[in-house]
């Protein structure tokens, strides 16, 4: 769809354009994201689907546009739109339309696309995410509102062979059901986009509609940019076509909003055209200009009818007439990414960053509450560390995830508890972890057992060993009473656990050593 025009965008319903800053300039983006829906086969045709299948196989003749063919709706594809549409608290239509877009590409067979232009399925949301900008001092949300999502055909694919100058297409997309949802221009830079993505992709991944796998091309965006003067009318804008990595959409736009800022200070003007990203470079490049605007005669579809769906939970005519029913759906709407991460706070008083990280690693969610039914909730953020850092450290050297994790959830439990009762330290949980990761079957208490790693807890111990190192160490307990530097309480808490073999508790040896000195110091 092409983007509309930002007078009627700034208008819509009341709200206005986020903006970024940069010097005297400010900068508007705006997102359109095609999705491709998981489904068994195509949105008007009985053909499989399976990405990297062999070129050509995975075509029926209505994605050949053989003539005498008609399309045939898929229901799945519709299902999956609206839960999209629900859970992205869009309004959907009860009755939608089919359009024909008319456009000549060699990978488009038939000449035309069929798309929803004129009644979309679904209209009028908002989706709410969390931008965590790598060096900003806190992460903040922000609302970008939907101005459409609508159902239509993926195009096929041309494949350019450079060596016999020719180019060859393949099909095996062509008639893929895609979701196309249009933003409007809310966003203010790159970074803002891809935490729209992201966010984007987890609702999209819990709700089982699309992969979201950007280099298998099942997610693609456009990015629209403008940059103006504070209080000036919007920038002419400029698209950015087929952004294929969350990367490459925040090089993109903040590449194009200095681009445009330079042409404005020099005194050029900016034309409304079509861009795309040379990643290689990290730079734009003009694709065609956009000034005449294209005319795709649009027209209705002729062998579909109006999706008409129905939205009662008693009617039973779905299953009698393969109607989808929006109210079932909505019954049957799962948690929502940002609900888990407000649980997640809520039940076990996780940081907003914390919970942000585990919602977005695939697995970590149900494996961090599996551990939790076996110790307190308030060792939740003990659990998470540990799930974040040392667990996550073993996964990764071994290319494991969290679902196939081979320690079960309670023997975390048990470490967790271990650390958390002060019996062992982080440190000595890392090596117990790597000892069960390599195949040892005791138990984490019993390898702590046999290996003399449980941590010294006793008064008079760590109180012992506190006053010899003070006593042998005169320079630095007199450094630390003048300047009141950590770096000399820090030596001598090192100095205390290089003493003597046995492990202590740290925080104890650091709050004896700092008693002892402040009392030193008012004697």
């Amino acid at each position: 769809m092409s983007w509309m025009r930002y007078t009627t965008l700034v208008l819509f319903r009341g709200y206005s354009t986020a903006v970024k800053r940069t010097s005297s300039w400010e900068s508007v983006v705006g997102l359109e994201v095609h999705a491709q829906i998981q489904a068994t086969s195509k949105l008007f045709s009985p053909s499989g689907i399976k990405f990297g299948s062999p070129v050509n196989t995975m075509v029926s003749l209505f994605d050949a546009s053989v003539p005498g063919t008609l399309p045939v709706l898929n229901r799945r594809c519709v299902e999956a739109a609206v839960s999209t549409a629900l859970a992205l608290s869009c309004e959907v239509n009860m009755l939608s339309t089919f359009d024909r877009k008319h456009y000549f590409y060699a990978d488009l067979p038939a000449g035309y696309q069929i798309t929803q232009q004129r009644k979309p399925i679904a209209e009028y949301g908002q989706l709410k995410f969390l931008v965590m900008t790598p060096g900003a001092k806190e992460p903040y949300y922000k609302t970008c509102r939907i101005r459409q999502i609508q159902l239509e055909q993926d195009s096929g694919k041309s494949l350019h062979d450079h060596e016999c100058d020719r180019s060859l297409i393949d099909l095996n997309r062509a008639g893929i059901a895609l979701m196309e949802l249009v933003f409007q221009p809310d966003l203010a830079n790159g970074e803002e986009a891809a935490a729209l993505v992201k966010e984007l992709s987890l609702i999209m991944q819990a709700l089982g509609v699309c992969s979201c796998r950007m280099e298998e091309g099942a997610l693609r965006v456009d990015a629209n940019i403008s940059v103006n003067r504070p209080g000036e009318e919007l920038g002419t804008r400029t698209e950015i076509k087929n952004l294929s990595s969350v990367r490459s959409l925040v090089n993109a736009i903040e590449y194009e909003i200095k681009r445009q800022i330079d042409v404005k200070e020099a005194g050029g003007i900016v034309t409304n055209e079509t861009r795309s990203y040379d990643s290689d470079n990290k730079i734009t490049l003009s694709m065609r200009d956009k000034e005449v605007q294209q005319d795709y005669r649009f027209m209705p579809e002729p062998n579909l009818p109006p999706l008409e769906l129905l939205d009662d939970p008693t009617d039973a005519r779905d299953s009698l007439t393969d109607q989808v029913n929006v109210a079932k759906i909505k019954e049957n709407i799962i948690e929502l990414p940002e609900t888990t991460r407000q649980n997640l706070m809520k039940d076990f008083n996780l940081r907003i960053e914390t919970s942000h990280i585990m919602v977005a690693t695939p697995g970590l969610v149900s494996f961090f509450l599996a551990v939790m039914k076996h110790i307190p909730s308030s060792y939740g953020v003990r659990a998470a560390n540990m799930l974040l850092t040392e667990t996550m450290e073993k996964l990764k050297e071994r290319d494991l995830t969290y679902e196939n994790c081979p320690l079960k959830p309670d023997v975390h439990a048990e470490l967790v508890s271990l650390i958390q009762k002060r019996q062992i330290q982080v440190s000595t949980a890392k090596a117990v972890l790597a000892l069960l990761f390599d195949g040892d079957t005791r138990t984490a208490t019993k390898i702590v057992q046999d290996e003399n790693w449980i941590t010294v807890t006793s008064d008079d111990f760590i109180l012992d060993a506190c006053e010899r190192i003070l006593k042998e160490n005169p320079k630095l307990v007199k450094d630390y009473r003048l300047k009141r530097k950590s770096k000399y309480l820090n030596k001598l808490i090192a100095l205390v656990k290089q003493s003597v073999d046995e492990k202590m508790d740290m925080k104890k040896v650091s709050d004896t050593l700092q008693t002892m000195l402040e009392q030193e110091d008012g004697n």
